[in-house]
């Protein structure tokens, strides 16, 4: 092991990892393991299984895509503009068509020159206006039918994710599931893990990351509750268990207001326990937006990211003043360009199986309205890193490709903490606590909350 003057350790592939950290200071780590980057299969071999040959069993799967792998540059493409300013023209188009059919009825009751035909059935109407009846406009029936549909989704979704809590008989954790109602109504599902033979010590909210549910991390958690820590996941609007269209944010904004309402909800349950959040993606971006607020930064002890999405930026800065207008006028439209193929999440194929075969991980394109929010709350956590105050652990692989690790960067130079610490991981992709080296993840993360329990 080698140290340079830049407070950088290198470690040799050989050694095993170790946890290096400074409790009150600053400290930075680039870890480098030791790991095998595969080559791209033959466009003729199976995604899923090698070939039998010795040289071609080594070949890597094929990469599967995160539910928000690089979309957001995707998104606000010119070939993506293109395609939102056709559907824009045919939406305009038909909402002139009542105009035109009201103009049409007027004509043939004010006596204009119209067919025959249509003469006799304005008098025929007009004859018959005694015995009124009642119109109800297609569009409110489709409405209704969508609703119901969107109704009948979630419910499927929420019960799924109920069946896999109660199906989870491990002996050395109890699993349990909760709904609570959030300040508009929406059932929201929540879960937590605690320990059975371990006193629990602390207490650790888990928020995922965008597409994603609570479930997926149940592995850290039941690690967590070995060492002494009670978890609860929940599912924030559109994901999971929860209410709403899959995947589909229409304000990031609400999901930082029910975290607020379920750590509320934690901290009544568990007087006197220290508490930290932990947040995934764009869920460490809603730990992070919660936190700023003065009362709940009073609350947590600690907060540690994992590829937080603090750094997204569009491909061009045109559609920075397009995004807020088109997300307006089409929230749900979904950009097909978005569903890429060629970035993965993290290098583990059993891994990315498990992900992408899970029915509640949305993998469809990315809706423009949630691409929206996320770019809109990315650029309000840069412009307020410095009053980030809590203690501070960032985690990030210097791969990613769906996050930017040198907004992680910026974000450890900029907060006011007094106790923050970043560690690099070179290679390593997005979804760091389903790597190959997720155990040694999970390790860095136990061992820094040992030290401020």
């Amino acid at each position: 092991m080698t140290c340079s003057s830049t407070r950088t350790i290198v470690i040799p592939r050989e050694t095993k990892f170790l946890y290096f950290n400074k409790i009150y200071g600053h400290s930075q780590f680039h870890v480098k393991p030791n790991y095998w980057k595969p080559k791209c299969l033959s466009k003729d071999s199976n995604p899923l299984i090698s070939s039998s040959s010795d040289s071609e069993r080594m070949a890597a799967v094929e990469p599967l895509t995160s539910g928000a792998s690089g979309r957001i540059n995707a998104l606000f493409s010119l070939r993506a503009l293109r395609s939102l300013l056709l559907l824009l023209n045919a939406v305009v188009l038909f909402l002139l068509l009542p105009f035109r059919g009201q103009r049409r009825a007027s004509a043939i009751c004010s006596g204009e020159k119209v067919g025959k035909d249509e003469k006799q059935d304005c008098r025929r109407k007009g004859s018959s206006s005694s015995s009124a009846v009642m119109r109800v406009p297609a569009a409110m029936v489709l409405r209704r039918s969508a609703a119901v549909i969107l109704d009948q989704e979630a419910a499927a979704r929420r019960s799924l994710a109920i069946q896999r809590v109660v199906e989870d008989d491990d002996n050395d954790t109890v699993r349990e599931f909760s709904l609570f109602t959030s300040a508009r109504g929406e059932t929201l599902f929540t879960q937590s893990w605690t320990p059975v033979s371990v006193v629990v010590r602390g207490v650790v909210v888990l928020l995922h990351g965008l597409n994603e549910h609570s479930g997926r991390y149940s592995d850290f958690a039941k690690q967590l509750n070995a060492n002494g820590f009670k978890v609860y996941g929940m599912d924030w609007i559109g994901h999971g268990g929860s209410d709403g269209l899959h995947a589909y944010v229409h304000s990031l904004d609400h999901a930082v207001t029910d975290m607020k309402i379920f750590l509320e909800k934690v901290l009544a349950e568990n007087p006197g326990l220290p508490c930290f959040c932990f947040g995934h993606s764009t869920g460490g971006a809603i730990v992070l937006k919660a936190v700023l607020d003065p009362k709940i930064e009073a609350q947590v002890s600690g907060i540690i990211l994992t590829s937080p999405a603090v750094g997204v930026q569009p491909s061009h800065p045109i559609f920075v003043v397009l995004a807020p207008v088109v997300s307006f006028l089409l929230p749900r439209y979904q950009v097909s360009v978005t569903n890429k193929k060629n970035m993965p999440v993290c290098r583990d194929p059993e891994a990315l199986v498990a992900k992408y075969s899970d029915p509640l991980v949305y993998t469809g394109p990315l809706r423009v309205r949630t691409g929206y929010e996320i770019l809109r709350t990315t650029s309000y956590l840069q412009q307020n890193m410095n009053r980030l105050r809590v203690p501070l652990l960032v985690l990030h692989g210097t791969d990613d490709t769906v996050t930017d690790p040198q907004a992680s960067q910026k974000l450890y130079e900029a907060a006011a903490s007094t106790d923050k610490t970043i560690k690099l991981f070179e290679g390593l992709l997005h979804d760091l606590l389903f790597e190959l080296e997720r155990e040694t993840i999970m390790d860095d993360i136990i061992q820094w909350l040992n030290c401020r329990v």
